[in-house]
C-alpha cells in the first residue's frame, strides 16, 4: 500500500502529503492546486485508478510467486476542506484511529495465540479502555506496546524529503550525485504541532 502511494505521489507531482493504515490512503492537494481544473471526479478517478494499477504491478515485488487472486479495486471520493485546522483535524483523527485499531488487533491477538478461543478474546475486551488493554499486554503477555513499531501503531505518512540519487551522466558516463525531493513513507506524530512547525509548506 505504502508502494503504491509513493508511485501515485511521484506521478502526480500536485501531491503534498498521504496518509495510509490498514487499507485505506488520503492524499492531500494544496488549497492553490488546479489539477485537472480542480474537478472532483477526474482527479478522483484517477488517484484511484492509478493507485490500484500500481497495486499489480508491485504485487510480485512483495510476494513474488504468491498468485493475485483477485482484482483488487478501492473506492474514493474527494472532500473539499474549508481550513488549514479542519484538514489537519481530519488527518489527527486517522492516525488516532490507526492507534486505536491497532491497540485494539495487538490485544485481541495476544490473548487468542495464549489459548483462548476469538470469542473469549472478544468477551475479555468488551469495554475495555486503552489503558486496559496495555495492561492486558504487559502483564498477561509480557508486550510493551509503545515497543510495536510505529509504522503499526502511527500508519505512514508520505511527503516529499530531499534524498540524494545517484545517476550516469550522459555526458561523461560518470556517476553523478544529485539531490532531490523524493515522495518518502515517514511514521511519526502528526497530531501535535511539531509535525507542522517541521513541514510548513504543507499547509501552503
Amino acid at each position: 500500500m505504502n508502494r503504491c502511494a509513493v508511485e501515485v505521489m511521484k506521478d502526480i507531482k500536485d501531491i503534498v502529503l498521504a496518509y495510509g493504515q490498514s487499507d485505506e490512503y488520503s492524499f492531500v492537494l494544496p488549497k492553490a492546486c488546479n489539477l485537472y481544473s480542480r474537478r472532483a471526479s477526474k482527479i478522483a478517478s484517477t488517484i484511484v485508478s492509478l493507485f490500484a494499477s500500481n497495486y499489480v504491478m508491485r504485487w510480485p515485488v512483495y510476494f513474488g510467486q504468491v498468485e493475485l487472486k483477485y482484482p483488487p479495486c478501492f473506492d474514493s471520493r474527494v472532500v473539499a476542506y474549508p481550513s488549514d485546522q479542519n484538514l489537519r483535524d481530519y488527518l489527527s483523527w486517522r492516525q488516532a484511529d490507526c492507534h486505536i485499531n491497532n491497540l485494539y488487533n495487538t490485544t485481541f491477538w495476544a490473548i487468542v495465540h495464549s489459548g483462548k478461543s476469538e470469542t473469549e478474546a472478544e468477551e475479555e475486551l468488551r469495554g475495555t479502555f486503552s489503558k486496559d488493554k496495555h495492561e492486558i499486554l504487559f502483564t498477561k503477555h509480557n508486550i510493551n506496546y509503545n515497543t510495536i513499531e510505529e509504522i503499526y501503531r502511527k500508519g505512514s505518512i508520505i511527503i516529499r524529503q530531499k534524498t540524494k540519487v545517484t545517476s550516469i551522466s550522459p555526458n561523461t558516463g560518470q556517476p553523478v550525485e544529485r539531490v532531490k525531493l523524493l515522495p518518502t513513507a515517514i511514521h511519526v506524530d502528526l497530531i501535535g504541532q511539531p509535525f507542522w512547525d517541521q513541514h510548513p509548506e504543507l499547509l501552503q
